[in-house]
């Protein structure tokens, strides 16, 4: 199986939801069909910087999604290209999918004059570290999230 990469079309929104949906579900995310229709619209227009990018395979189906952003980095005076989301159908693992889309991320960033490609995973999310491993360097970076106050 060839695996091509492109920007998400308004006829892959069933495909990219489930893709979606199970991302969610793999992060122990609930269901929310809210979430994942928001952020259809979201990508598929290109709403907040958000270029929605798929795999598809021979049938130009998507078996794999990735949904990056621009940002600014001031202690740089660069631009990032953001990696918020990445998936690859479970039958898809292992065909070079999600490969293709960090390659074409890397790609993005650089024909944009970007000065990195940046993601977070799960510390133990195994199967996709190994794959992340083969196209960056992780970080001593900790993560933290605090909530807006009311």
């Amino acid at each position: 199986m060839s695996v091509i990469v492109r920007i998400v079309e308004p006829g892959d929104q069933s495909a990219w939801a489930e893709l979606y949906a199970g991302y969610r579900a793999f992060y122990r995310l609930p269901d929310d069909p809210v979430a994942v229709s928001t952020t259809w619209q979201w990508v598929r227009d290109g709403e907040h910087g958000l270029v929605g990018l798929v795999t598809v395979d021979d049938d130009n189906v998507p078996i794999a999604l990735a949904n990056v952003r621009w940002f600014a980095r001031p202690s740089s005076a660069t631009m990032g290209l953001y990696l918020d989301d990445l998936f690859t159908a479970p039958e898809a693992r292992g065909s070079g999918a999600a490969s293709a889309l960090l390659k074409h991320a890397a790609e993005l960033a650089g024909e944009g004059g970007g000065s990195v490609v940046r993601w977070i995973t799960a510390a133990d999310n195994a199967t996709a570290r190994s794959v992340y491993d083969t196209h960056a360097a992780a970080t001593p970076w900790v993560t933290y999230d605090m909530k807006p106050t009311a």
